[in-house]
């Protein structure tokens, strides 16, 4: 990291697009306790192990001759640690009415400028899944979510054997069919002429149809939201995969675009073919698995601290096109390779960087604002540990984040954790019904499961 004369860390062109005026993003990471909570040991672990993880955990952003910093301060954990109270001796079920309310709230309030951008909010309470619930709200600034999952990793342990590392299912993707090079080089050409294109078009004036998972609201990025989550067995998402030769990233993918389509015919028959596109968020590091936070902050490591991510505009196939579950699955499929295939996913980086020095970083927010703003959702995932992880000695049983502050009515956030995949559904409140939204994800994933059934396993070398 770069550190100026007098101490200061100049703030990355990322950190400047999603802490201003225009954006103002955050990430909250929500871990589900096995047992009632024991925060006695909280502030020495926050003291000790989290804050000494990167700079920007004790800094605040300063602007200094017109460009931000990270200024170092004194810390004060217990500004940073919330614990909230809540009415005593009620029902699970009116607990978790009251923690959906709080994760709600949290999502309504933008970080202050005078403290570094972080809490920790201890629920002690137990509602329907679990026995207590630990918050971390983190600002995007700090870093994307594979930096901020390393962070979070590196303050938890494995809960059966402390001394052994956690594991992360294989990353290894399937390998890649022989092609002409001169034809994969032409067809690179041509996906990256039309996706630069169709995404600078789409991001300034292509907004997608109103539709039952995207409203005509402005100026919402700061709403209340509810909350849902799917939890559907790992083991049922690579059977598919394994089935239909394709990956777990396109399973979920065609998952997620199959169920938010029942959704839209259910509540509105019209919406069937509406246009509707999906921003899907990529890492752009060359990585496998995660790396230790001390490896990510070297100066020359390739899974560096930071924001290092792009998106693909992808639309989102209508009911009206397929008569098969599968297709959905095998049309993501199709879409991803193609856009990868493209270097447009890189253009947009660039993009941003020319918008940011001729424009300035709000120039650039503008941009991204707009490119969210005239999508339908948000689609992200990470990969978690195979093994329970326990805090400060006391077991984790579920484990999901979700991103706030964003103006999409819709935002999907996945993750695997144990064996099981959670997809966490983030809603505007009022706009999206719930309950209805998460019991389409699960038929998309039934129909999906069910028709996979009369293909046989193929061989693959992504786990």
């Amino acid at each position: 990291m770069e550190i100026s004369e007098e101490g200061l860390e100049p703030v990355s062109p990322t950190g400047h697009y999603f802490n201003n005026s225009v954006l103002s993003i955050s990430v909250l990471a929500v871990l589900e306790y096995e047992i009632p909570i024991d925060d006695s040991q909280f502030l020495s672990l926050l003291e000790n192990v989290f804050l000494p993880i990167n700079p920007r955990f004790s800094s605040i952003m300063i602007e200094k001759n017109g460009k931000k910093q990270w200024k170092r301060v004194e810390v004060k954990l217990e500004d940073h640690v919330k614990t909230p109270i809540f009415p005593s001796n009620l029902s699970n079920e009116s607990y978790d009415q009251y923690f959906d309310d709080y994760l709600s709230n949290l999502a309504t309030k933008r970080f202050p400028q005078d403290k570094p951008l972080w809490e920790i909010h201890v629920i002690k309470y137990p509602n329907s899944n679990a026995a207590g619930n630990v918050v971390f709200k983190l600002h995007h600034a700090l870093g994307d979510g594979y930096s901020l999952m390393g962070a979070l990793l590196s303050c938890l342990q494995r809960a059966d054997n402390p001394s052994l590392p956690l594991t992360f299912p294989s990353r290894q993707p399937s390998k890649p069919k022989n092609e002409n090079v001169m034809t994969r080089t032409f067809s690179s050409l041509l996906n990256t002429m039309s996706d630069i294109w169709w995404g600078i078009s789409k991001s300034i004036t292509g907004e997608d149809d109103r539709s039952p998972i995207k409203s005509s609201n402005i100026g919402f990025e700061f709403a209340p939201i509810t909350v849902s989550t799917v939890t559907i067995s790992l083991d049922h998402i690579k059977l598919i995969k394994s089935r239909l030769g394709v990956t777990i990233n396109d399973v979920l993918t065609g998952m997620v675009f199959l169920g938010s389509r029942l959704y839209m015919q259910e509540m509105n028959q019209s919406s069937r073919e509406a246009r509707s596109t999906a921003l899907i968020l990529l890492n752009t590091r060359v990585m496998g698995n995660y790396t230790s936070v001390e490896e990510m902050v070297k100066p020359d490591s390739k899974s560096p601290w930071g924001n290092r991510f792009t998106f693909l505009q992808i639309p989102i196939p209508n009911l009206t096109e397929f008569s098969n579950a599968l297709d959905f699955v095998w049309k993501a499929q199709k879409i991803i390779k193609t856009k990868r295939n493209s270097l447009a996913i890189y253009f947009t980086s660039e993009l941003l960087k020319m918008l940011n020095r001729f424009g300035g970083h709000e120039a650039a927010s503008r941009f991204i604002h707009r490119t969210l703003t005239n999508s339908s959702m948000a689609f992200t995932n990470l990969i978690g540990p195979v093994e329970q992880m326990s805090l400060a000695n006391q077991p984790i049983k579920g484990l999901y984040f979700i991103i706030v502050g964003s103006p999409l009515d819709f935002d999907i956030s996945v993750l695997s954790y144990m064996g099981k995949v959670r997809l966490t559904l983030t809603m505007k409140k009022g706009i999206i019904d719930p309950q209805k939204l998460k019991l389409c994800m699960e038929n998309a994933h039934d129909m999906i499961l069910n028709a996979s059934d009369k293909y046989p396993v193929q061989n693959s070398t992504e786990k």
